[in-house]
C-alpha cells in the first residue's frame, strides 16, 4: 500500500502524475554513472523503479519510446481507433490493426511515419503488439486486471511459493494498479455494455460459466462517460492507441509514486543496444537516441551499477540473446531466449442475428469474459472483447486464451545482426482447437456463424498475432529464482520474459506481482 500512500501524498499537494513525470523527465548524457539503470517503462520496470526509489536508490529508467504528455493538433495525447494517425503505430506507414478486414478488404489505412504508441513487430509466423511509450504496454491494453487461477500458477512457476504470491504480492500489484470492479448492477442496463451481455447471455445459454473482469480503468469515470457529464474515453473509441481519460496506466501509478520520491530520472526515446562489463565495475550501457521517425540523432555510453532489464518479452529477449551471441555477455544460460509462447492467445467473431443487436456504443473496456479453464479437453478463457465502430454491425469479437503447448526461442542470426524468432503460425492450432470446442457450440447452440472476413479473406481465426508475449528469459532457468542473470552480478530480468509463455489469463496482473516478489528480494539481498 506505500505506493498508495505516496500517490494520494502527492494529489492532496494538488500534484497530478503528468507533473510529477514531467519533472522525473531527463536525458542521460555519455559517460553518466547511475546506481541502478532499468531498461523500460512497463510493469516489470514500474515496479523495480518504485521500490528502489522508496529504498533511497537513484534509479535512472530508460525508454525506447516517448512520453506521452503533450496533445497533438486536435488537442487530445491519443488518437482513436476509428481514426489512426501518426501516434497510433511505431514506425509504420500503414496500421497494422488486430481486426484489419471488414468484408475481406483490408480496413488499414496510410499514416505518418512516427514513434507512434502501438508496435506489431512482425516475426516469421507471428505480429507481437506491444505499448511504446513512458507506461509501457499499460497505455495501450484494455485494461483487464485478472489474477490467474492458482493452480495453474503453480504449474507454470513451481518453484514460486505460491501462498505468498496470493496473500502479499497479487494485492500488493493490485492495489497499487488501482484495479477496481465493475458497478454489476449498472452494467445490467449500460448501453455500452450491451455486447458484453448479449455474448455473456448466449455463452450462459450454451452451457459455459462466466464471469465479470477486474480492470485498471476507472468505472467510476466510464458511469459518467455514459451519462454524458465528463468527456468521454472508453466511449470514444479509445483503447489500442491510448486513453484520454479514465485510465489508470502506469503512468498515472506506479511511475508517478517512483516520480514522487525524487529519486527517479526517466531518459524516453532511448534505445539500448548493448550491455556489458565495465572496465570500473558494473555495466556499460549503450544507448541511441532516436528522433520522431526514428532515427538515431546521438549514441551514448553510461555505466551502471546495476542493470534491471525491464524490456519486455520480446525486448530483453532479443537484447540478452544478442549480447550473449555478440559475446559482450558471453556466459549467459543456454536458455536466455528459450520457452516463448503467445499465451495460447487468438481471436474468432460471430455473426448475430439482426434482431440481436449488438450495439452502437460499445465500451473498449472489456468487463465479461467466458471461464471454461477446467475443460481438460481444451482449457479456455475467452474476453469478450469490444468492436467499438460506433455503429451497429451484428458482431461479437473474442480473445481467446488457451492452453498452447508450444514454444519457440530467439536466436541470433550473424547475417543480418538480427535476432529472430521461430515460431510458425502453425504452432497456433491448439489454440485453434480449443477455441473451436467451445464457439462450435455457441453457434450450434445459438444458431449463428463465425465471421470469415475479418482477419483475412475467408479466415475465422485471428490465429497470426499476440497481445501477451511472455518467456524467452524463463525464471529458474535462464535466471535465478528472483531474476537474477547468473554469472553477472548486478543484471536483473524483471518481466514477462520470466513466465514461461503462459498465464491462462491476461498477463499483466501476474507480472506485476511477481516484480513485486522479485525486487523485494533483490533489495534485501543485494543492495546495500
Amino acid at each position: 500500500m506505500t505506493s498508495r500512500r505516496t500517490l494520494l501524498r502527492a494529489a492532496a499537494l494538488g500534484v497530478p502524475a503528468a507533473t510529477l513525470l514531467a519533472k522525473a523527465s531527463a536525458v542521460l548524457a555519455a559517460g553518466d554513472h547511475v546506481a541502478a539503470l532499468v531498461i523500460g517503462s512497463g510493469y516489470g520496470g514500474a515496479v523495480t523503479a518504485l521500490r528502489l526509489t522508496q529504498a533511497g536508490v537513484s534509479t535512472a529508467m530508460v525508454e525506447m519510446g516517448m512520453a506521452w504528455t503533450s496533445p497533438g493538433t486536435d488537442g487530445k495525447i491519443f488518437c482513436d481507433v476509428l481514426n489512426p494517425d501518426q501516434r497510433s503505430y511505431w514506425l509504420r506507414t500503414t496500421t497494422d490493426q488486430p481486426v484489419g478486414y471488414f468484408l475481406g478488404v483490408s480496413a488499414n489505412k496510410s499514416i505518418s511515419k512516427y514513434t507512434g504508441v502501438l508496435d506489431s513487430e512482425k516475426f516469421a509466423g507471428i505480429r507481437v503488439y506491444q505499448g511504446r511509450g513512458v507506461g509501457g504496454g499499460s497505455l495501450v491494453n484494455g485494461g483487464m486486471a485478472v489474477v490467474p487461477r492458482r493452480d495453474y500458477f503453480t504449474e507454470i512457476l513451481p518453484t514460486v511459493d505460491a501462498a505468498a504470491m496470493y496473500a502479499t504480492y497479487f494485492p500488493r500489484a493490485t492495489a497499487a494498479l488501482g484495479v477496481n470492479a465493475i458497478d454489476t448492477a449498472w452494467f445490467t442496463t449500460a448501453d455500452c455494455y450491451r455486447y458484453a451481455r448479449v455474448s455473456r447471455d448466449q455463452a450462459t445459454a450454451s452451457g459455459y460459466a462466466t464471469r465479470f473482469l477486474d480492470n485498471v480503468y476507472d468505472f467510476g469515470y466510464m458511469k459518467q462517460e455514459q451519462a454524458g457529464t465528463v468527456t468521454r474515453s472508453a466511449l470514444a473509441s479509445e483503447v489500442i492507441y491510448g486513453n484520454n481519460h479514465g485510465k489508470r496506466s502506469l503512468d498515472k501509478t506506479y511511475l508517478a509514486a517512483a516520480a514522487a520520491t525524487g529519486r527517479l530520472s526517466i531518459t524516453a526515446q532511448h534505445v539500448v543496444t548493448a550491455v556489458a562489463p565495465h572496465s570500473a565495475g558494473g555495466y556499460a550501457v549503450t544507448m541511441n537516441q532516436i528522433d520522431t521517425v526514428g532515427a538515431t540523432v546521438a549514441t551514448k555510453t553510461v555505466r551502471a551499477d546495476r542493470v534491471f532489464f525491464a524490456a519486455g518479452s520480446v525486448g530483453t529477449s532479443k537484447l540478452l540473446v544478442a549480447m550473449r551471441a555478440q559475446g559482450r555477455l558471453p556466459n549467459l544460460p543456454a536458455a536466455v531466449g528459450q520457452g516463448w509462447g503467445n499465451n495460447g492467445n487468438v481471436m474468432v467473431a460471430r455473426a448475430q442475428h439482426l434482431w440481436n443487436t449488438t450495439g452502437a456504443l460499445e465500451s473498449g473496456m472489456p468487463a465479461v469474459g467466458i471461464d471454461n479453464w477446467a475443460d481438460p479437453a481444451g482449457p479456455v478463457f475467452a474476453e469478450i472483447a469490444p468492436f467499438p465502430a460506433g455503429t451497429e454491425l451484428w458482431i461479437s469479437l473474442y480473445l481467446a486464451i488457451t492452453k498452447n503447448p508450444n514454444r519457440a526461442r530467439f536466436a541470433y542470426n550473424a547475417a543480418t545482426g538480427q535476432v529472430e524468432l521461430s515460431w510458425q503460425t502453425a504452432q497456433n492450432q491448439p489454440a485453434i482447437a480449443a477455441a473451436k470446442r467451445v464457439f462450435d457450440t455457441i453457434n450450434k447452440a445459438q444458431a449463428t456463424v463465425y465471421r470469415s472476413d475479418l482477419f483475412g479473406t475467408n479466415k475465422v481465426w485471428g490465429d497470426d498475432f499476440t497481445y501477451h508475449p511472455l518467456g524467452g528469459c524463463v525464471l529458474g532457468q535462464a535466471t535465478d529464482d528472483y531474476g537474477r542473470l547468473p554469472g553477472y552480478p548486478g543484471l536483473y530480468v524483471m518481466d514477462g520474459s520470466l513466465i514461461p509463455g503462459s498465464t491462462g489469463v491476461n498477463p499483466f496482473v501476474t507480472i506485476t506481482a511477481l516484480a513485486e516478489r522479485n525486487i523485494e528480494k533483490i533489495i534485501a539481498e543485494d543492495v546495500g
